[in-house]
């Protein structure tokens, strides 16, 4: 080999190792080698066994001098946001897109030039001299100097620094070429191999020692004249168990860090230091001393460095940590700048997710896009861990994960930068950074980020997942103390407002921490999750749905007071007392439970569709926490509908009925009188079956409803599991009703689930009854022509003085006949061989609507009283007539006078005939008051059926689909929100048709017995 000039050196700058020594561990930093000796003894080059090569390091030499004079100008940049046309936005570039003339610069996530004679690097990070070029300084990145090498010593030794004669050739790297077996060595004189000093000890001391007074911390040495940053302290604050401890990872790095950070701008001890500063939460207090302190004091007294990016929170050298501290800077932040991309739901948007990856050493690992579950900690498929980030769908992942994994897949934390990616028109791609907001940051010792005002937020930028290591006290290579682990994130984006299409503002990361003392690992757990949520403002919103309440509760009072005038009407009472308010009350309460199903109601249909058929995004679902006023609204029209239906319940179960028999006896009979001994002939008996029968039938319709409830129910239930309308509930993007095994399957919306559910009652009640009534059959209209074929009439009393008539009295004379004769009458009726079945001659209507005079309801009184006399004490009876009797007497007695009272036999409780008035039949009131007369008014609309559940029918199915809702939106189970409705149908039609069984028997007379 040929040899070099000579150099001195010293015994210290050169060992003979008797044996291969382990590769000693790097620092954190790559440093900065020392200028070349004057003098040095020439080196031969000869190759040696393989070993392990010793590790070099190299620090930047550029020393900061203190700028207080521009914290004003530094004070007025932080204050001051970006342009909006660029915002917090970057161009994207990679350390493989730089070519090798550029190298990536961590600090800037960015590509900058080399120097003259320079390249990159291997790692992409920083530049190295080109082939046949030694360095002669060098401050890491591009701040490096090289000189050319002698022709005659055209190679360079590995650590770059001298240029040496290679006698087997070079490597395209421009280093002596060796043997696979062999490796390069250097020989200088009888001394086997010489190693480099750390650089930091030839710039302070010239030799491998740092002795006093200069300052040994972190393997670098620091002269003792330099101005250095407070001495740090090396502790980290775990605020959630009330633990401070000293941290061996800061003990170790924090001081040098900081020093090689301040007085050589060193990039990768700059990101080690704002590591250490996330590590402590970004916590920012009046000490200067911890890891954010000596952050902040760097950061603010190197403002002549310029920003990156034209950001002005993100410094040169520096990573960026903070948005700055002044109050309302979060807003701006989060709502001053669009994100400049839309969105649609139509195909397979995606938020494309990036992250610049670093060690905790303050090394760049990479850029990593999110998908393949990098910040989900709890394990699933590749499908359902990358549908978090498909735009629209709401995601959400929770597990409980064991200590022991954690310690085991994090033993190293992993910091993240994060932006999203978008196109500019050119298709240049760019970054937008993300902002972050940690709960557990501490400002002033206060959790700033705790509470729901946003100008109290501290947004920071970068996190990690799992800190594992500022938890170790004493040892780096045994368990930590505490480890602090990310077991709440959330990515929030939201939308502009007012946009039609698709814009949103730049997205929110919110974490939450949570410390975990190591005990047992094995037994240890701690609750994880992962979600993101979409939401826009929904002021606008609310305030249409308080002034639509306000608006419809204004009109629910009126049209409470005009059924409160109409109801005092029918009672034929003029004064207002304590019942008057309650039945006020009462009404109010069924209209304002009308008013919240309507809101609520339109309110679920209008997110169903707008939301689900949306094109370009304008509208997006309202939070879980901003759905409890929609929910409260379910929960007050269930209330006050099942108020108003107990109140229907009671009305209908205390009418008064009777039916009217028109048959007349059919010649005489013979009949023993009894207690006589003598026979003498009387009419002959009426059959009281056809009113048995009628009875029988009114029975039967009392509980009656348009639609079968376990049809109805059954309906529902089909197409929400079977056909799927469930799935159109769910919070995403997708309007398809069958959904795949594997996908990932999103959260339910309470507001959609309510808006499915709705939509499907009401569509289903409305087609079912408009069909079944027109093509099937109309019980109501077969009520009536029973009657009529019967020749039994129904007076019905549902108020004091008001109630309803039907004029069940046959055309033909009698109806208590045989087979043929009845025939033969149907035919005479179809072929317009006899008169009408109307109460007027010459008409068809049948059903009327009563007003009835004072005189003519005491005169009922008066026998209704004798007629349910038999079910009073036994004092009040008659003792010359036995029960039977009296209560036969007494039917007779009602049914001849109200047949008489039919016919106008009575002039002093005679009545009139008329058409209701228009504004009368929509009000549902009667204008005129029954004085003299009573008043029929004609009812083509049958509303008879108001006393029966069949008029009742959109009170009912309103309180069906409340009550299904709210079992619904308690269990989340539409299969036992279905089974319990039909239950409480089932028990409410009990009541009602066992009760109304009671009251009928007891008004009419009609033995229980008879009622089947």
């Amino acid at each position: 080999a040929e040899q070099s000039p000579p150099r001195r050196t010293s015994v210290s700058s050169c060992s003979i190792p008797a044996a291969p020594r382990p590769r000693p561990r790097p620092p954190p930093w790559p440093t900065l080698p020392a200028r070349p000796g004057a003098a040095a003894p020439r080196p031969r080059t000869l190759c040696l066994p393989r070993r392990a090569p010793a590790a070099s390091m190299a620090t930047p030499g550029r020393r900061g001098a203190a700028a207080l004079l521009l914290l004003p100008v530094l004070a007025l940049a932080l204050a001051v946001l970006p342009p909006p046309a660029r915002g917090f936005s970057l161009p994207l570039q990679r350390p493989a897109d730089c070519g090798d003339s550029h190298y990536f610069d961590v600090s800037r996530l960015a590509c900058g030039p080399c120097g003259a004679h320079q390249r990159q690097s291997a790692g992409g990070t920083s530049c190295v001299c080109q082939p046949g070029y030694r360095m002669v300084s060098s401050n890491g990145g591009s701040s490096l100097v090289c000189e050319k090498c002698p022709e005659s010593m055209s190679g360079v030794t590995q650590d770059g620094w001298n240029c040496i004669i290679c006698p087997k050739g070079l490597t395209p790297e421009g280093k002596c070429k060796c043997l696979n077996n062999e490796i390069l060595g250097k020989k200088y004189m009888q001394v086997t191999r010489c190693v480099r000093c750390e650089q930091t000890f030839i710039n302070v001391s010239k030799y491998c020692d740092c002795s006093s007074p200069n300052i040994l911390t972190g393997g670098l040495c620091f002269s003792a004249t330099e101005s250095l940053p407070p001495k740090g302290v090396a502790t980290v604050r775990f605020a959630q168990l009330g633990i401070t401890l000293t941290s061996a990872w800061f003990l170790k790095n924090l001081q040098s860090s900081a020093s090689a950070c301040w007085l050589y701008s060193n990039l990768t001890a700059c990101q080690a230091l704002g590591n250490m500063c996330v590590m402590n939460m970004n916590s920012l207090s009046s000490s200067i001393t911890d890891a954010c302190g000596l952050f902040q004091y760097i950061y603010v007294n190197t403002a002549r460095l310029g920003t990156a990016h034209s950001i002005a929170f993100w410094r040169h050298n520096l990573p960026w940590l903070y948005y700055g501290d002044q109050p309302g800077l979060a807003s701006q932040v989060l709502e001053t700048n669009n994100f400049p991309t839309i969105f649609s739901f139509k195909g397979t948007d995606k938020l494309q997710f990036i992250a610049a990856s670093f060690d905790a050493a303050g090394n760049f690992l990479k850029w990593q896009s999110l998908e393949g579950g990098i910040l989900q900690l709890c394990p699933d498929t590749q499908t359902k861990l990358n549908a978090a980030y498909t735009f629209g769908t709401t995601y959400q992942q929770s597990c409980k994960i064991s200590v022991s994994k954690i310690l085991l897949d994090f033993a190293n934390p992993i910091f993240y930068d994060l932006f999203l990616e978008y196109n500019d028109d050119n298709g240049q791609q760019y970054l937008w950074a993300v902002p972050v907001l940690n709960l557990n940051l501490q400002y002033s010792e206060m959790f700033v980020n705790q509470g729901s005002n946003r100008n109290n937020w501290l947004l920071t930028r970068r996190f990690f997942l799992v800190d594992a290591l500022s938890g170790k006290e004493n040892d780096l290579g045994k368990l930590p103390r505490v480890i602090r682990i990310a077991s709440k994130i959330t990515i929030s984006i939201r939308l502009v407002s007012h946009t039609q299409r698709g814009t949103i503002y730049p997205p929110l990361i919110t974490i939450a921490y949570t410390d975990v003392l190591i005990q047992n690992p094995e037994t240890q757990s701690v609750m994880v999750s992962f979600s993101v949520s979409y939401e826009m403002n929904q002021s606008e919103a609310q305030i249409q749905t308080d002034i639509t309440l306000g608006v419809l509760g204004g009109l629910a009072v009126l049209w409470s007071l005009l059924k409160t005038a109409g109801w005092k009407r029918r009672t034929g009472s003029s004064i207002i007392d304590l019942q008057t308010v309650l039945k006020f009350i009462l009404f109010y309460a069924g209209d304002l439970a009308n008013v919240f199903f309507i809101v609520t109601v339109g309110k679920g249909i209008y997110w169903l569709v707008f939301f689900k058929a949306q094109q370009f995004v304008s509208v997006l679902l309202p939070l879980p926490s901003q759905e409890e006023d929609f929910v409260t609204y379910i929960a007050c029209a269930f209330s006050l509908k099942a108020l108003q239906l107990l109140q229907l319940l009671v009305s209908q179960l205390t009418i008064d009925i009777f039916f009217i028999d028109w048959e007349r006896p059919k010649g005489k009979v013979l009949k023993a009188v009894e207690g006589e001994g003598v026979i003498k002939s009387a009419a002959a008996p009426v059959s009281i079956w056809r009113t048995y029968f009628i009875a029988n039938e009114w029975n039967e319709i009392q509980t009656m409803r348009k639609i079968n409830p376990l049809f109805q129910v059954l309906a529902v239930l089909f197409f929400l599991e079977v056909v799927g309308f469930s799935n159109l509930a769910l919070m995403d993007s997708s309007s398809s009703l069958t959904r795949s095994s594997e996908s990932y399957i999103a959260p339910w919306s309470r507001i959609l689930r309510f808006g499915v559910s709705a939509a499907l009652w009401l569509s289903i009640i409305m087609v079912f009854s408009v069909f079944y009534e027109r093509f099937v059959e109309d019980k109501i209209s077969q009520f009536v022509d029973l009657c009529c074929m019967s020749n039994i009439s129904v007076f019905l009393l549902s108020h004091s003085c008001f109630g309803y008539y039907i004029h069940g009295r046959s055309v033909h004379g009698h109806a208590d006949t045989n087979m043929e004769e009845i025939n033969m009458n149907l035919k005479r009726e179809a072929e317009n061989l006899c008169s009408q079945r109307g109460l007027i001659p010459n008409t068809d209507c049948q059903t009327f609507q009563i007003s009835i005079s004072r005189k003519m309801r005491l005169h009922y009184d008066r026998i209704h009283e004798t007629l349910i006399r038999k079910r009073g004490p036994a004092r009040l009876l008659d003792s010359s007539a036995n029960t039977f009797e009296q209560s036969t007497r007494a039917y007779n007695a009602m049914n001849k006078f109200l047949s008489s009272f039919i016919d106008h036999v009575h002039k002093e409780m005679d009545y009139i005939v008329k058409d209701k008035l228009l504004l009368e039949r929509v009000l549902g009131m009667e204008f005129m008051e029954p004085i003299e007369k009573s008043i029929f008014y004609n009812d083509e609309g049958q509303s008879f059926s108001d006393v029966l559940y069949y008029g009742n029918e959109t009170t009912l199915l309103i309180f069906d689909i409340l009550f299904f809702s709210v079992v619904d939106l308690a269990s989340q189970s539409f299969v036992l929100a279905a089974i319990l409705t039909y239950l409480q149908q089932e028990i409410f039609r009990f009541i009602r048709n066992t009760l109304g069984q009671k009251n009928l028997a007891s008004k009419t007379l009609v033995d229980e017995r008879f009622l089947i």
